[in-house]
């Protein structure tokens, strides 16, 4: 009953109340799968020697109410809070840090966990720890490689001077044509000079007679 009355005086002030830098805890967040264990940290730095940690809990749901969970005493020892599954929940001390451990934790174990000393009358919570317990973890996108496309250099056409006729199967045959045509000329030419020259020297065997 002493435990449920305090329990109750704690979440009336949870909302008013804002972490300090007195208890550390570590980490701020935490994302696991399914049926993985979980440790969370809760160190006081204070000048209490032997403060008393509690863990508390408020789930994910709008609304949520906050749930005491466990708690080291050092005449008690360890103190569960109302409805808490015991072999889900381990906790450990040492000197000004309490330590617990969540056992094969479900999506229902989702939530923010923050841990709390009393003192005279003032209550010092820590910045809590936001814990996100799905069933598979995202996996993370690989960077896309941009492509650079290749820049196509455009040669500049230099103009450049042709010297005589472009050479073309046209233009060759052409050329062929006028060889042989030379060639005929030519042939004709001297065949003709043959001729004359020979009449000639009859014609000058015949006049010196």
């Amino acid at each position: 009953m002493l435990l449920r009355g305090l329990w109750l005086f704690l979440a009336a002030q949870l909302a008013a109340l804002h972490g300090s830098a007195v208890l550390l805890q570590s980490p701020t967040y935490k994302q696991v799968q399914t049926n993985q264990m979980v440790n969370l940290s809760c160190e006081a730095k204070s000048s209490f020697s032997n403060p008393r940690i509690f863990w508390l809990r408020q789930g994910q749901a709008p609304g949520s109410h906050y749930e005491f969970l466990v708690v080291w005493d050092p005449i008690k020892g360890v103190v569960y809070g109302e409805g808490v599954e015991q072999e889900k929940l381990n906790v450990s001390r040492e000197v000004t840090r309490s330590n617990i451990s969540l056992i094969n934790v479900k999506p229902s174990d989702s939530g923010m966990y923050f841990c709390m000393t009393m003192g005279n009358p003032e209550l010092t919570f820590g910045k809590g720890t936001q814990l996100s317990v799905v069933d598979v973890l995202p996996t993370t996108p690989q960077p896309t490689k941009k492509t650079t496309p290749k820049r196509i250099k455009c040669r500049n056409k230099s103009p450049v001077t042709q010297k005589g006729l472009p050479c073309g199967p046209l233009v060759l045959g052409l050329l062929l044509a006028g060889v042989l045509i030379l060639l005929v000329s030519l042939g004709v030419a001297i065949h003709l000079f043959c001729r004359q020259r020979r009449a000639r020297l009859r014609f000058m065997k015949q006049f010196y007679k």
